[in-house]
């Protein structure tokens, strides 16, 4: 019996892949982001609490939202918020949203056009 277009997507797409991304200084890892990719119920949520229709007030809310360490456990609190938008350098923190905000993407695109390449 054929899979059904849900679980195909969920198979390729969903929430059970893990990405990862490391901020390095100087050569030297300092901090390694993992994340589940975001679902559309996620993405309102955070807009949601974020009550604002600005981007980087969406970016730095899903950042704190999804943000994980390697056990699956939250890496920020919502309270960071304030500290993070005062105190780390807007470039990091942009990197590391960046990365959360195009996950799987990059891949998927290089995936495709390798096998319009090859037929």
């Amino acid at each position: 019996m054929p899979k059904s277009a849900v679980d195909l997507l969920r198979g390729k797409f969903g929430v059970s892949q893990l990405y990862q991304h490391e901020v390095v200084k100087n050569g030297e890892t300092v901090l390694t982001v993992y994340w589940n990719p975001l679902t559309i119920a996620e993405r309102e949520s955070i807009q949601k609490k974020t009550g604002s229709e600005d981007a980087n007030d969406f970016a730095l809310a899903l950042m704190i939202e999804k943000a994980k360490d390697k056990d699956g456990k939250r890496i920020f609190n919502d309270g960071d918020k304030v500290i993070l938008r005062r105190e780390i350098e807007a470039a990091v923190l942009q990197e590391i949203q960046l990365a959360m905000l195009e996950s799987g993407t990059d891949k998927e695109v290089d995936e495709a056009k390798a096998e319009l390449k090859s037929e």
